[in-house]
């Protein structure tokens, strides 16, 4: 089993802050569960007994009979037997009505260090922010990074490419990876969407128009490294006769993002040092769910390309905005501390003039913050203090 070392290490000082809910969310089947199991592995190999450490998985029956907060309360109590710190974590906890009040409660005896996951937007800053204000520290868990990907697959440098084109149809949610047929890669990430849709966007946001909803998916993930435009989309669903109010579509994405489905990036004014509500994009958390939700046969591989930059950003701790300059527009600006760096995303550079269009977007930014241009090509383009920089050299170093 891969160890996540990289959520692992931004995750381990907190093991004992009883203070502290750690919260650990993201797309079904993205490895969350997992990762549960290897802390809990941590935590007893530091000296802690097994009769120290409650783990409850809501998606087993054997705790159906758990469906509020007082019950969640009780049950985790009644296994209280001293005054020592007892390990609690709670998977896919969005099933309880009101766990907060549970978890609030357990959290103010001190005797608890609480873990919990959640595949909904239940689980973000937003949702919780009335019962666990300044109480929990997030941690968004998203599927296998390429890294990842070349260490459970045990690929060779000079099969990158191979591995970087089967992502791209296929995605890198873990499980996927068990699956040597086409056939079965995509039943199963099928039956993940179905999950995703029954259980997060149906039963806890209460979304009823499967239909719509669907169309709206799609729309965004075949248009996703483009400008998002409501009107757009509103007279696409009307000439496909699902005709549906404004407020109703921004209802619809706010799932998509609340399901960790996609993901809205909002634009950045260098010029201007603001952040820009309005014209975002939305990025495919996974690969693999894009391709079932879209009708292509052929993968576009300039939005792939962009799609696996954005989501690698974000892994690797970044905020990513799109850069608005006064003449276009960056891929990307991505921020970390004081750490800001400008990126354009270019599947192939080996055209001049394709060269020339992506390192000039740069030309209207008067800071000195650097800039890159990623792309597949091996031979270095580098040029005016710009950096080209090959694709796997930025996803195999952990320190871009």
């Amino acid at each position: 089993m891969l160890k996540r070392e990289y959520y692992l290490n931004k995750i381990r000082d907190f093991y004992h802050k009883n203070s502290l809910i750690k919260i650990l969310c993201g797309l079904r089947r993205s490895g969350k569960s997992v990762i549960l199991q290897q802390i809990i592995e941590e935590i007893k190999s530091s000296g802690v007994k097994d009769n120290h450490i409650i783990y409850i998985n809501f998606e087993s029956l054997d705790y159906a009979d758990i469906t509020n907060a007082k019950e969640l309360n009780y049950y985790i109590k009644s296994l209280v037997k001293d005054k020592e710190t007892y390990y609690v974590f709670l998977d896919e906890v969005q099933k309880v009505d009101e766990f907060e009040k549970a978890i609030n409660s357990l959290r103010i005896t001190n005797g608890f260090s609480i873990f919990i996951t959640g595949s909904n937007s239940k689980m973000t800053f937003l949702e919780l922010s009335t019962d666990l204000s300044g109480r929990y520290v997030s941690f968004r868990i998203n599927p296998l990074s390429f890294k990842e990907v070349v260490q459970i697959t045990d690929t060779k440098k000079e099969n990158f490419f191979d591995l970087l084109m089967d992502i791209f149809e296929w995605g890198t949610l873990p499980q996927r990876f068990s699956f040597s047929n086409n056939d079965s890669k995509e039943i199963y990430i099928r039956d993940v969407y179905d999950s995703i849709l029954l259980k997060d966007v149906v039963d806890r946001l209460g979304i009823t128009d499967i239909t719509s909803f669907n169309k709206i998916l799609q729309y965004v993930l075949e248009t996703e490294t483009r400008e998002f435009s409501a009107t757009n989309v509103l007279d696409y669903l009307a000439k496909n006769g699902n005709k549906i109010a404004t407020d109703t579509l921004y209802k619809y994405l706010e799932a998509l993002c609340g399901a960790f489905i996609v993901n809205r990036v909002y634009r950045y004014d260098i010029n201007g040092k603001a952040v820009l509500k309005t014209l975002n994009k939305f990025y495919a958390t996974d690969l693999g769910v894009k391709k079932i939700k879209t009708n292509s046969k052929e993968i576009n591989y300039s939005q792939a390309f962009e799609n696996l930059i954005y989501n690698e950003l974000v892994k690797k701790g970044y905020d990513v905005f799109i850069g608005k300059t006064s003449v276009g527009e960056i891929d990307f600006i991505a921020s970390k501390n004081k750490d800001i760096k400008y990126i354009q995303a270019c599947y192939d550079l080996s055209n001049e003039e394709t060269r020339n269009r992506e390192f000039n977007a740069f030309n209207n930014i008067n800071d000195n913050y650097p800039r890159y241009v990623i792309s597949v090509n091996k031979e270095d383009y580098s040029k005016n203090g710009v950096k080209h920089v090959n694709i796997f050299d930025f996803l195999m170093d952990d320190n871009f």
